[in-house]
């Protein structure tokens, strides 16, 4: 679900940590905590609802507000369809994350009464690819949950999460999504924290990543449209530029400029890759997390970033992937998410 315009204004909601999978690659841990009350979610919907009024009244912007629902496996929570209900009824636009495996006609059909505008299923590529990163049996299981998303009328992107374990296979992705008739095929990187972490040397290095995505963006797409929320992918497309963007965020990596994650327990965090915590919904206010937070505000500061991605020129519109740069740190006991993206091959 790629986000890259500025006056939008999105929400990941992990609306649960439980999931019926436990993939190698997840950037979670599994671990149980705390999830808010269908109650309290109510009230953190007209807070945002409300914050964006304000937004809009105060500086004269009509944002787009958006919401990522997702887990864990959202369709764990029994009161999700209340939960999207109450969404569609203040105004989002909303969006589902799933594996797919517990969606049948019903709910399919539910969703889009909903007007959900969206599903992602993830896919890892050809069966028994998905089935070693994704668990046995769940590549046959997913894709029937996108047969029933497709027959009830929703917009289904297939996603993958690239890394040498699948990268090969990115070309039989593309044929899937044309049989299945899925609108959109969408990519992201492995991010190496939670139970990720242990894929560190999965990586792709720099060269195969740019490789990579020269590939995909140089395929006769014959209708499919190619989506990510990379930024690198992202500045790649669109090629290169003579002039510096500047030193105000525009656009790219979305922590800290054009959205917030929300835990299940309200923990409030740039992105849900990026477990640096700011705050938490049921505590804090939204403006002033989000105009206050120490974190949030270095994420917008160019000067703050070390390496090529504080002086690269499409900085404004890019900043490469906080998450990663994060996690890679992390593992080389920095832990800094202004750290250059390792995997960025932009102007080199």
């Amino acid at each position: 679900m790629s986000i890259n315009n500025s006056f939008d204004f999105f929400i990941q909601w992990h609306l649960t940590e439980k999931c019926n999978l436990h993939c190698s690659h997840c950037y979670q841990t599994g671990k149980q905590m705390y999830e808010m009350t269908l109650s309290e979610i109510k009230d953190t919907v007209n807070e945002i609802s409300d914050t964006l009024g304000i937004w809009m009244k105060t500086y004269g912007i009509n944002f787009t507000p958006s919401v990522n629902l997702t887990g864990g496996e959202p369709f764990l929570r029994k009161d999700l369809f209340e939960i999207l209900d109450e969404f569609r009824s203040s105004g989002f636009e909303i969006y589902l994350l799933s594996n797919g495996t517990l969606i049948d006609k019903d709910r399919a059909q539910r969703l889009y009464g909903l007007d959900v505008k969206g599903v992602q299923v993830s896919i890892e590529g050809p069966r028994k690819i998905h089935d070693s990163i994704r668990g046995r049996d769940s590549f046959a299981a997913s894709l029937r949950g996108v047969a029933y998303l497709l027959d009830a009328g929703l917009e289904v992107t297939l996603n993958v999460t690239l890394s040498y374990l699948n990268d090969d296979y990115f070309m039989d992705l593309f044929r899937l999504s044309s049989a299945l008739g899925v609108q959109k095929l969408g990519f992201s990187r492995l991010v190496p924290s939670g139970r990720g972490e242990a894929l560190l040397n999965e990586m792709l290095n720099t060269e195969d990543v740019k490789s990579l995505y020269d590939k995909i963006f140089s395929m006769n797409l014959n209708g499919l449209e190619i989506v990510t929320g990379d930024p690198v992918a992202s500045q790649s497309r669109r090629g290169p530029q003579d002039m510096d963007d500047g030193d105000i965020a525009l656009g790219g990596c979305a922590a800290g400029i054009s959205g917030l994650t929300i835990l299940p327990d309200g923990t409030l965090l740039p992105c849900r890759r990026l477990p640096v915590p700011i705050g938490n919904i049921l505590k804090d206010s939204l403006r002033e997390v989000w105009a206050s937070s120490e974190v949030l505000n270095a994420l917008r500061d160019r000067s703050m970033y070390k390496g090529k991605c504080g002086s690269c020129s499409k900085w404004a519109h890019c900043r490469g992937c906080r998450a990663i740069a994060y996690s890679y740190s992390n593992a080389r006991g920095q832990g800094d998410f202004l750290a250059p993206d390792p995997q960025c091959f932009i102007n080199q």
